[in-house]
């Protein structure tokens, strides 16, 4: 008898600050690879950036509620498969905001960054996966400690990773925060996370 095929989820991927760059293509791909449907919406419209400065203008310009309109668009006709979010850094908090107020959400996996938790959050039993640089100037210690303890209030069963020395992207090769060592311990939990769903 053959065995049973991996679990497989649906995951919308959302890119950091620095747009849709080919490190997105490629963690989409790893997913796609260990059995997922990965949907990657470009929040940017084409536009990409080589530092996080020159994204923050791309993502100021645009303007939050735009932002958030469009990542809930591009999202919603997947909701009812259960998704799971998962984005990097900027594309973490936006994942954490649908995957907050989506009940339907099966996951949330964020890679360097995580949001500020709405007064009114709520779900039931929301597994979630961070995995982030130590120390991570974007996400100081006072502020992921807070961050979990509010997590687990609103119902997530939070895990988080640390990667001592990593810069803040550090999955994404072509810039100077990569660490390859740490965003290949990084995908190998983050793919046992989403198999256990």
């Amino acid at each position: 008898m053959a065995p049973s095929p991996a679990p497989s989820s649906t995951v919308v991927l959302f890119h950091s600050v620095c747009g849709l760059r080919p490190a997105v293509h490629a963690a989409a791909d790893r997913l796609r690879a260990a059995g997922h449907e990965v949907v990657v919406p470009d929040l940017f419209d084409g536009r990409t950036a080589e530092t996080v400065k020159d994204g923050v203008a791309i993502k100021d310009e645009i303007g939050t509620d735009e932002l958030l309109r469009r990542a809930v668009t591009a999202a919603a006709p997947y909701s009812d498969r259960r998704v799971v979010y998962a984005g990097f850094s900027f594309g973490g908090a936006v994942a954490q905001n649908l995957a907050l107020a989506d009940d339907k959400a099966r996951g949330l996996l964020l890679l360097h960054g995580t949001s500020d938790i709405a007064d009114d959050a709520a779900v039931d039993v929301l597994p979630v996966q961070l995995h982030i640089a130590d120390p991570d100037p974007f996400e100081p210690h006072d502020w992921l400690n807070a961050w979990y303890l509010r997590m687990g209030r609103v119902g997530a069963d939070v895990e988080v990773y640390r990667y001592p020395g990593a810069g803040h992207l550090f999955t994404d090769p072509g810039l100077p925060d990569y660490d390859e060592e740490a965003a290949e311990s990084a995908w190998k939990v983050a793919l046992g996370f989403l198999d256990s769903l």
